[in-house]
């Protein structure tokens, strides 16, 4: 079904040419930055994971993940739908220490993904995960993190102004830092997206904090899968998109589960059977290191520098036919 947006007036900057170059452009240059900023050294990643490891992201509990069989194997494989989990195994077995992580190219498949400009069953993003001490589990260090990922796309995108000039974006540097349940006592009649785009209008870039439980009003804020995010020390990082007239989730991050977190988060969710997978029972043996991490959109870092209107102008996926034909009689160019 088509949720697509038209902003009024729009056409596409750049031919196709010229929008893969600008594509080339931001990744070569964010990856540099994030890891430079961030201490991070890229590793390789799996494209897919055993059903029976618990290593893929379970989400929100509801989305079904790429399935199929591996004769040769005797074993069933699934397309990730994130590294969450496997980053953290990842420092580990690469003996990282405290200070220093890793990122890598994820690139995913979200079949029951709802279509819209922002939104694609393909997902490609900078998956990154940094070991830290017991002492680093706090919101200040979530805060300075999250500033210091700001920062490094910040400078990317003044980057891409100066080398393409047909492309406008101003991003807000200085994050503005909010929980959850004080973004729901600051808009209590509008739902959850909206009061995304209140705040994130008002300040241009912010950091909407603790997601997952509960909030006041009985209703999480958004769903966090219960085994790999604290849900006191995560976040999500929101540029405003001029272009769209909301806010743009760039990216998800979090301080991750310790021993009890994990242990009350999955009795929450009424899944504490999942404390019996290799992954799960290793960490709460406390066998894995306590770490930060977080997905950052590439497409969609992409198109917010590139003041893109449509996530297909700047990757290639499968759109269904309404979608096709509103882009290519607005001037939508999709790839």
């Amino acid at each position: 079904m088509s949720r697509l947006f038209i902003p009024e007036g729009y056409r596409s900057s750049m031919d196709l040419y010229r929008t893969q170059k600008a594509i080339s452009f931001i990744k070569e240059h964010f990856q540099a930055a994030l890891s430079e900023k961030m201490n991070l050294r890229r590793v390789s990643a799996p494209l897919f994971v055993t059903e029976e490891s618990g290593l893929n992201d379970n989400l929100n509990g509801t989305e079904r993940p790429v399935s199929f069989d591996i004769p040769d194997v005797r074993k069933s494989g699934q397309v990730v739908h994130s590294l969450a989990k496997w980053k953290r195994l990842a420092l580990k077995e690469y003996n990282f220490y405290v200070g220093n992580g890793l990122y890598t190219d994820m690139n995913a498949i979200r079949r029951d993904e709802e279509l819209d400009n922002t939104h694609s069953i393909y997902v490609d993003q900078w998956d990154w995960e940094r070991v830290i001490t017991r002492e680093e589990r706090t919101l200040d260090y979530l805060i300075k993190t999250a500033a210091t990922i700001v920062e490094a796309i910040c400078d990317t995108s003044e980057l891409v102004r100066e080398s393409f000039p047909e492309t406008k974006v101003s991003l807000t540097r200085k994050m503005y830092a909010i929980t959850s349940e004080e973004l729901l006592q600051r808009y209590p009649t509008l739902t959850p997206k909206e009061r995304e785009d209140a705040i994130t209008k008002e300040y241009g870039t912010v950091l909407i904090m603790q997601i997952g439980a509960p909030l006041s009003n009985g209703e999480p804020h958004d769903g966090r899968a219960p085994d790999y995010d604290d849900w006191e020390l995560n976040g999500d990082i929101m540029f405003w998109d001029e272009v769209l007239g909301k806010a743009l989730e760039i990216s998800s991050m979090g301080i991750r589960v310790d021993e009890e977190s994990m242990k009350r988060q999955l009795e929450i969710r009424g899944c504490t059977e999942r404390a019996a997978l290799p992954f799960h029972s290793a960490l709460l043996r406390g066998e894995l290191p306590l770490t930060i991490g977080g997905g950052i959109g590439q497409s969609r870092l992409c198109m917010l520098m590139m003041g893109c209107a449509h996530i297909g102008e700047v990757q290639s996926s499968i759109w269904d036919e309404d979608t096709v034909a509103g882009c290519q009689r607005a001037g939508i160019r999709l790839l």
